[in-house]
């Protein structure tokens, strides 16, 4: 049944998909955070209880191919894409007869819905009751004898949704960007330090205008983050591949490693290093507030690809040396187990 509230909720904002979502998107959105806001894992949190009624909410509706059509009809009506005037005698052609005949394929002497509405008293329809008839909803204050009830305020305007890419960077550090609109201007925001590939930033009052008195909807803005050539991403910690080689490996050292911001840090690599082990330099991470993350170089031991005479004799006589040394040996072993 069409609600009043489809007015004043966007359900597509809700589970973070665009308005062309298929069914399998709104599927997957719909588990993603059913689980992540369900009771049984956020005891005693309302908020989390609230966001699971309003996930809930909004998947019977998009998920139901008829309520996502008339739903979307009637958001249609909250952006403005539908006008209404009063019919009646002395009123204007193009009232709420033929808004919703028009949507919904009614008409005159067509077995279309009518509505029809007193004028009396200055009183607007309520558009709960109106829906509410025309998409088989209970029965309510009626639109007839004494006319409608009083209106229940300005609407607050819209959501929209936008998309913007960062370099790895400014994803990490932060940064400040500028969005055009569809109306030629233009939004500044700062984006905060750590913001991920994927994620949803909310601005609050950046959406489409709301009525008289009302305020503004929201921007739910998708970031995409680029890759970088050094570094990666593991939650709030940053990884890098940490060349060395066979010697250092081998004997130990002390190597510089290269930090997001542009400086180097020391570490050491112990005697006997293994390639893979991983090296983890504290608070060279994402700069979240409350902890920074680390850097963590993992170890890759370098295969010279040309050896000199002098290096070949070295190696020939290291390889002598560990004759009969099996290095693969536990492996054989353990996998027989």
């Amino acid at each position: 049944m069409a609600s009043q509230d489809w007015f004043e909720k966007d359900f597509y904002a809700i589970l973070g998909v665009p308005q062309d979502a298929d069914d399998a998107a709104i599927k997957k959105a719909y588990r993603k955070l059913a689980r992540a806001h369900h009771p049984d894992k956020n005891p005693g949190d309302a908020a989390a209880e609230q966001r699971f009624k309003d996930v809930g909410e909004a998947n019977s509706v998009l998920s139901d191919p008829e309520k996502r059509r008339e739903y979307d009809a009637v958001r249609q009506m909250a952006r403005g894409g539908a006008r209404f005037t009063a019919g009646g005698p002395g009123g204007g052609a193009g009232g709420f007869d033929d808004v919703f005949s028009t949507m919904f394929g009614g008409g005159a002497g067509r077995g279309g819905t009518r509505v029809r509405y007193s004028t009396g008293g200055g009183a607007q329809p309520d558009l709960e009751d109106i829906l509410g008839g025309m998409f088989g909803g209970g029965a309510g204050p009626a639109y007839g004898g004494t006319g409608f009830r009083a209106p229940q305020g300005p609407r607050k305007g819209a959501d929209l949704t936008a998309r913007t890419s960062l370099s790895f960077r400014d994803a990490v550090e932060g940064a400040t960007v500028t969005l055009g609109t569809t109306d030629g201007g233009q939004i500044t925001t700062r984006i905060p330090a750590g913001v991920k590939d994927g994620q949803k930033i909310r601005l609050r009052g950046k959406g489409q205008p709301g009525d008289a008195g009302a305020s503004a909807g929201d921007l739910i803005l998708t970031v995409a983050v680029e890759k970088h050539p050094v570094f990666g991403r593991e939650g709030d910690n940053l990884t890098i591949e940490l060349p060395v080689t066979f010697a250092e490996a081998t004997l130990g050292a002390t190597v510089g490693v290269p930090t997001l911001d542009g400086s180097t840090v020391k570490v050491r690599v112990a005697p006997g290093t293994p390639s893979g082990r991983v090296l983890r330099i504290k608070g060279r991470g994402v700069p979240v507030k409350d902890k920074p993350g680390d850097l963590m170089a993992k170890v890759s031991i370098v295969v010279p690809q040309r050896l000199s005479d002098e290096a070949r004799a070295a190696v020939e006589t290291l390889q002598a040396l560990d004759e009969g040394f099996d290095p693969r040996a536990e492996l054989f072993a353990n996998a027989r187990r």
